[in-house]
């Protein structure tokens, strides 16, 4: 399941829609994460959203940034789970999909050990059953958003843990998970789900080329194949009226670590901000990056 980067509620209402909206069908399912702290203007967000057919509504209560935390919302709402609840509460009176919660482990001072179960508590009272629990304490101060996402340390059994103290609840985590093998050994504690972020963007190949056979389906296409299938989704977008570049470079990490990756990057980096960058380019790319391996 594809998690959009997170939008806040007041862009939703005053800014431009359709672009922080839209969405190709072929990425379903799709969950919106929105951030806010208004349970009105959340509720109004997510009215807005129900519009463009999103699988699940998400509420951010995790984001370290201080202009986050200046509008009081992200990981700084972990001191404020009646609030939370009541934001959920508010979000799920306007739709029928499910709204969910990603949060941190706590923040500051915070004992996670105290504050996580009683966060969880409060807030599946609001009627949230799913929740993606980043496994790092965020420090609101003293720390960048950056650093937030590497310095404080891991805790996983924490979060297995509240899997075990709340077996009703869809429990996932979230948080220095860089391989598939990593995911499969997590879920096999009794997880529900893992959510990689940082990882699959830089190297898909070793988070998601694959991922279906966790589950015994077929493995899916390799990461070449891939390629051949992103090339009628680029002509539809350049057909809209977009540029090259603006899909390329989400693919720049597909073949990282392999021989030829480096030919591969170069010739999207260097060409496809070029006017007129078409799908030959991504073709001409991959016919670097094999002629690199071989």
């Amino acid at each position: 399941m594809l998690y959009t980067e997170m939008v806040t509620a007041p862009a939703v209402l005053h800014g431009p829609k359709a672009r922080l909206l839209d969405y190709s069908a072929q990425e379903h399912p799709v969950a919106l994460q929105l951030g806010g702290s208004d349970p009105a203007e959340l509720a109004a967000a997510v009215r807005i959203a129900r519009d463009w057919g999103y699988d699940e509504i998400n509420l951010n209560v995790g984001c370290p940034s201080d202009r986050v935390q200046s509008g009081c919302f992200g990981a700084v709402l972990m001191e404020r789970p009646k609030l939370v609840a009541d934001c959920v509460a508010a979000m799920q009176a306007e739709t029928d999909v499910p709204v969910t919660v990603k949060c941190r482990i706590g923040v500051d001072d915070q004992i996670p050990e105290e504050v996580l179960p009683d966060f969880i508590a409060q807030v599946s009272r609001a009627g949230v059953r799913h929740f993606i629990i980043h496994a790092r304490k965020a420090w609101l101060q003293g720390l960048s958003p950056k650093e937030n996402r590497d310095i404080p340390p891991l805790d996983y059994p924490l979060v297995l843990k509240m899997k075990h103290a709340f077996p009703e609840l869809t429990i996932c985590l979230n948080g220095g998970v860089a391989t598939l093998d990593q995911a499969r050994a997590l879920l096999a504690q009794g997880l529900d789900g893992v959510m990689i972020g940082r990882a699959a963007y830089h190297d898909p190949g070793a988070t998601l080329i694959g991922a279906d056979a966790l589950w015994g389906d077929d493995p899916g296409p390799d990461a070449e194949t891939v390629v051949d299938l992103m090339l009628p989704y680029i002509d539809a977008h350049l057909s809209a009226g977009g540029k090259l570049h603006q899909i390329t470079r989400h693919m720049l990490g597909l073949f990282a670590g392999r021989p030829g990756a480096r030919g591969w990057r170069r010739v999207l980096s260097e060409g496809a901000t070029r006017e007129g960058a078409g799908p030959e380019l991504v073709q001409r790319a991959l016919g670097h990056l094999q002629a690199g391996a071989a």
